[in-house]
């Protein structure tokens, strides 16, 4: 991959990324943790066998079809790795430099929109979003008067996810519909009020993406062009609209036909996977839509931490974190202003920063840590068991370890 910046840029955007950590997320089972034994990290420049053998282990063991990860490190630089296939029907190798559906990664690049407006002055965090968007949080209980713009970046909020509301069920006859925002609004709006302070919501940056549009007269498709795609050049990555493909090279997302991994069909042989590439993902909207590739997501977050995109005063306030619920993303990780911290704790890490998104057919995970690592994995199917997800978490950790 090509290097994004000079070494001694490289080096100072990590001591920028390790000194904010150290701000927002000093706790003291944080300090007793930094204090332990870890295990010894790979030898600078490895051969990667750790992150191949996990990606197999995706591919083969659970059965999924594809898995590649793109990493770099302050030390050696760039490096990539795929097992299984693109395509089922022609038996495509999976690639890490093709285009792909990145969820709700989404969200990070809304959020950092969302912080430029605030460092211009046009939006504050903590103003109400009725202020914004007069009107659109009311009935049911719910009223934007009493949520601010910050506790939708943080899924503070108390708004319900509109993605709960969707019939999955019926996926495959619904896929290219197109949804607007108030219809996504809607849907919240009529659902359950969450039991807990903290809720998952991609409602929440739909509602922040309709901020951005009041405010500035543009779209939030628009606005992350002209503010993070284009002046980063991120060559694959784009706001798909209503169109339900992925333009160029990308491998072929899958869904199963019966989501109980166990079932078999007549025949006894495992069911079939549904090809669901083609999604309108306007039910995503800013909270999922983006189209991008793994390499482009390294490029993103390396810039978002070495201030390119924000000041060090925003970023501070991206991490800094609250508890998130670990049944919506993943144990130990906490929430920000669109940015979720993992604990590592390996190699002589305690943590990365990142998202992960899920959208039919593809799931993402990575992120970069305080020392510079940044690692973006893929899978173009559908995890259906805890176990397969925890092979998934691993795999990113162990690039992570691997990308001295």
């Amino acid at each position: 991959m090509t290097k994004l910046f000079s070494r001694h840029r490289r080096r100072c955007a990590a001591a920028i990324l390790a000194s904010l950590t150290a701000l927002t997320l000093a706790t003291p089972s944080q300090a007793n943790a930094a204090s332990r034994v870890r295990a010894t990290p790979e030898p600078a420049c490895s051969r990667h066998a750790g992150t191949k053998n996990a990606l197999r282990v995706l591919t083969q063991t659970y059965g999924l079809a594809g898995a590649a990860v793109d990493a770099s490190g302050p030390t050696c630089g760039g490096w990539n790795a795929s097992s299984g296939v693109a395509d089922l029907r022609t038996g495509r190798a999976m690639r890490a430099d093709e285009r792909i559906r990145i969820g709700s990664t989404t969200k990070t690049f809304t959020a950092t929109v969302v912080l430029q407006l605030a460092a211009e002055g046009r939006i504050a965090l903590d103003t109400p979003v009725e202020r914004y968007l007069p009107g659109v949080v009311q009935g049911n209980g719910y009223d934007g008067r009493r949520m601010t713009v910050r506790a939708l970046l943080q899924h503070t909020s108390g708004m319900p996810d509109h993605v709960d509301a969707l019939d999955w069920d019926s996926l495959p006859e619904w896929r290219y519909r197109k949804f607007t925002p108030d219809e996504l609004v809607a849907l919240a709006l009529g659902q359950p009020h969450p039991d807990r302070s903290w809720t998952y919501s991609t409602t929440n940056y739909v509602l922040a993406g309709m901020i951005v549009e009041r405010i500035t007269g543009h779209p939030i498709g628009a606005e992350i062009t002209r503010r993070i795609i284009r002046p980063l050049g991120l060559r694959d990555t784009y706001w798909p609209g209503n169109s339900p493909y992925i333009r160029g090279p990308h491998p072929r997302g899958y869904y199963p036909a019966n989501l109980d991994p166990a079932s078999t069909d007549p025949a006894g042989d495992p069911q079939p996977k549904l090809d669901l590439t083609d999604v309108n993902m306007s039910f995503g909207d800013a909270g999922g839509a983006l189209i991008s590739s793994l390499s482009d997501e390294n490029r993103f977050f390396a810039a978002l931490f070495d201030g390119r995109l924000v000041s060090l005063r925003y970023l501070r306030q991206m991490m800094t974190t609250v508890e998130a619920d670990p049944d919506r993303v993943w144990p130990g990780a906490r929430y920000g202003l669109g940015l979720i911290s993992t604990p590592l704790r390996r190699c002589g890490v305690d943590l990365y920063w990142g998202h992960g998104g899920t959208t039919p057919g593809f799931k993402t995970l990575g992120g970069i840590t305080p020392d510079g690592r940044r690692v973006q994995l893929v899978i173009n199917d559908t995890i259906t068991s805890q176990e397969a997800y925890d092979a998934l978490t691993a795999a990113v950790h162990t690039a992570l370890c691997e990308t001295e």
